[in-house]
């Protein structure tokens, strides 16, 4: 009789227990797109430029604030060969933060591809904000 309690006892709680919870769904606000440029090296500030020059090698992903600019900078790491170029996917704001997507493009013709190691990277400027910056 004492086991049958305790079992009957140990099934309330967990009746209990799980009826508070419950699953809640968080909706994904819109993302409202953001006015950019595109940096070419020789407009990058000279600390930020020293800063790509250390890292270059490996994948990389920062940002840098100066004044009321902010810089977003995506790298890919060492390439075998040269004729990479990054796009631009996404860059956007919610409530959540800003979101940064590229996508690295290989060489459009393999046989014209040079066979020196390349370090493709992109440098974006926008208006400085105080959101978290999602790379995706």
């Amino acid at each position: 009789m004492g086991r049958r309690k305790l079992l009957i006892s140990l099934l309330l709680l967990m009746l209990v227990l799980l009826s508070g919870c419950r699953f809640v769904k968080i909706r994904e606000e819109e993302r409202q797109p953001l006015e950019y440029e595109i940096v070419g090296q020789d407009q990058i500030p000279e600390e930020l430029a020293t800063i790509i020059r250390e890292r270059k090698t490996g994948k990389m992903q920062m940002t840098y604030q100066r004044g009321g600019e902010m810089y977003l900078v995506k790298g890919y790491g060492q390439q075998l060969s040269g004729g990479y170029s990054i796009q631009v996917k996404e860059l956007s704001c919610s409530s959540n933060g800003v979101f940064f997507k590229t996508r690295l493009l290989g060489p459009e013709d393999l046989e014209k591809a040079s066979g020196v190691p390349s370090c493709p990277y992109i440098v974006v400027k926008m208006q400085n904000r105080k959101d978290p910056v999602e790379f995706l």
